[in-house]
């Protein structure tokens, strides 16, 4: 599918890399920001200097802070913001959507306050229409530079997921589709609370045997949380569980992973988060999946520790103990 006019709602890193795919295979992008004198910058310096630099923005992509201008007679709409912040863009732009146009997002998180999943704040917003979320190991910098990546497309229908998936389908950025919805929004948003146990796991020196456990029994607990919301428990053996949960467990470029190692050299969250320099989703998502968690009887050990960390005050250190002081069981349990 060549020429297609794409509405991309968040300039963000990520938003701004799916525009150049979007862009590079041949489709108009309209980028909206909320941020006047972002968008101002980027239109004048024709790069996101704030949020990817280096890059420089072709032809294709037309920035704007306008609701309006940006979905004007697009075909396809793909939302990429903060979970924090989904609901309220969702709310401002529901009223000038075409009753036929699909809903795509490449957010990661759950509803903060509600732990609602993001599909059911779009049906809540927006009325029935068909929907999909991309999803996957896929740092915006390496897109962003052409680097071979693979997601996933998971929506409403085939015919969406393929959709979608025609559209920023290449080479270098291989789209797989798939129809576990919400499978695939647990393992994309809860994977980042994970990242942040590898992290203090990795500052406090535990070493390459405690990265792997950690990585493991976390996907155990993404699997468990995920059949209590509905999704299959292979969906997590992909690229949206493993695939997403290694990456971000094991780089540096890794926000969340970055938030474990400095609360691990003692920081607060707030100025780890503020040094970053941008959204750490899995701050949010831990308070999010401890909620979660506990609704549906989710026995979630690691996720929980972190959410200790992050909201009551226990220190890296005593998290560790408290892991390691479990009684043991059987692996499969």
């Amino acid at each position: 599918m060549n020429g297609a006019r794409v509405a991309v709602i968040g300039a963000g890193s990520w938003g701004t890399a799916l525009s150049l795919v979007l862009c590079r295979n041949g489709h108009r992008v309209r980028l909206w920001g909320h941020d006047p004198a972002q968008i101002a910058d980027m239109a004048a310096a024709r790069e996101n200097r704030q949020f990817l630099p280096g890059h420089a923005l072709p032809a294709g992509i037309e920035v704007t802070t306008d609701p309006a201008q940006a979905v004007a007679g697009a075909s396809a709409l793909l939302l990429v913001v903060p979970s924090q912040f989904f609901a309220a863009v969702m709310r401002q732009f529901a009223p000038l959507l075409p009753p036929d146009l699909g809903i795509a997002w490449a957010t990661k998180g759950f509803e903060p306050g509600t732990g609602r999943l993001l599909h059911q704040v779009v049906a809540d917003t927006a009325g029935p229409r068909e929907m999909a979320i991309l999803s996957g190991p896929s740092f915006a910098g390496e897109v962003a530079r052409g680097l071979p990546t693979a997601i996933t497309v998971a929506a409403s229908s085939p015919a969406f997921a393929w959709h979608l998936a025609d559209l920023v389908h290449s080479e270098r950025f291989r789209a797989y589709t798939h129809d576990d919805l919400i499978g695939v929004q647990v393992g994309g948003a809860a994977k980042n609370v994970l990242a942040i146990a590898c992290g203090i796991a990795d500052g406090l020196g535990f070493g390459a045997n405690t990265r792997a456990a950690l990585i493991t029994r976390g996907l155990a607990e993404l699997i468990r949380l995920g059949g209590a919301l509905g999704a299959r428990a292979e969906t997590f053996m992909g690229l949206a569980g493993l695939g997403d949960l290694v990456l971000t467990c094991t780089d540096d470029q890794s926000r969340n992973r970055r938030l474990g190692l400095a609360l691990a050299r003692g920081e607060s969250a707030a100025a780890a988060m503020a040094a970053i320099g941008q959204e750490v989703e899995g701050y949010v998502t831990a308070r999010a999946v401890q909620q979660i968690a506990q609704a549906h009887g989710v026995e979630m050990p690691i996720s929980e520790q972190v959410y200790a960390v992050l909201y009551a005050g226990r220190t890296p250190e005593a998290a560790t103990r408290q892991l390691l002081e479990r009684a043991g069981k059987a692996e499969l349990d």
